[in-house]
């Protein structure tokens, strides 16, 4: 038995139980995901896309006590590098997001970049590389974002690197940290898209410690993944093809990832997730059950 992680408190997500969307008719419904994920031993979760489990506070309230579950963080989407015309759309799903992971007692508001390819067609959007403004547009827009986030919400934000975004590899995720103010914006360091991308979990946490914020957990598996980078296959399709899977059978090795964040000294959320969208509806349960199991052997 690995030492006590006492540090981490693990969950898990709709994610997990191949949700991407608030309403898909293929995905789980929203009471089968958190009687689920309670039967499988987690008891954080997070509240997936806006609008997949109830948004009436009070209606989601009962629901996760009942189950005995609490809300670690919401999720939203921006693309602040097209400039100041991105602010007000982007507030507006803030606003609805950040007041209903508030009212459920969360302290965290996970900030995914847009992508730069269409998860589903694959059609190229946008060029994958920045210019200097935009990084500047990408950075002050955060950081903008972290600020107002904090004063109406009480929220800190976390971005999360992610592949087929602005914010993805190793040179982006240290341009991005090295440009932003720590008091304003952290990270959500997703340990499957870090090491999609080529990062290398561990080090990024022992080198900017005080930059993580948060944690997906979630492996990627190297066969598939050679492949994917080979042909240039979009993050959608890939998931489709089983690129990130169950641990512990891929990469990175999860158990040195959760010491090194331990040993940060701070308590930090770990929240599973394991994109399997679309996937059959019996499929998640089973498999969130080995990975509780698997991360209690690894002491979290």
């Amino acid at each position: 038995m690995a030492a006590a992680l006492d540090r981490i408190r693990v969950g898990s997500a709709p994610d997990s139980w191949g949700v991407w969307f608030p309403d898909d008719p293929v995905q789980v419904p929203w009471v089968r995901f958190l009687d689920e994920v309670a039967e499988a031993g987690y008891s954080w979760i997070e509240l997936g896309p806006y609008g997949y489990l109830p948004t009436d506070p009070a209606r989601l309230t009962d629901e996760v006590d009942k189950r005995g579950l609490k809300v670690s963080a919401g999720t939203i989407f921006c693309g602040l590098h097209r400039g100041p015309s991105e602010w007000d759309s982007t507030w507006e799903q803030v606003s609805r997001v950040a007041s209903l992971t508030q009212a459920m007692g969360a302290r965290h508001l996970v900030v995914i970049p847009s992508f730069w390819r269409d998860d589903k067609t694959a059609e190229i959007l946008e060029p994958p590389e920045l210019t200097g403004e935009q990084w500047a547009y990408l950075t002050k827009g955060m950081e903008r974002l972290g600020h107002e986030v904090k004063e109406a919400y009480g929220l800190d934000i976390v971005v999360h690197p992610h592949a087929d975004t602005h914010i993805d590899t190793e040179a982006h995720v240290e341009r991005f940290l090295d440009s932003t103010d720590s008091d304003l914006v952290n990270l959500c360091l997703d340990t499957g898209h870090y090491a999609y991308c080529g990062g290398d979990s561990v080090k990024l946490i022992e080198t900017y410690g005080e930059r993580i914020g948060y944690l997906h957990l979630k492996q990627v598996d190297p066969e598939i993944l050679a492949d994917v980078v080979k042909n240039e296959v979009p993050f959608g399709p890939a998931v489709q093809r089983g690129v990130m899977c169950e641990p512990p059978s891929g990469v990175p090795e999860l158990e040195p990832v959760l010491v090194a964040a331990q040993n940060l000294g701070v308590e930090l959320f770990a929240i599973v997730e394991q994109d399997m969208y679309p996937c059959e509806p019996d499929k998640p349960l089973p498999i969130a059950v080995r990975t509780r199991k698997f991360l209690r052997s690894c002491g979290a």
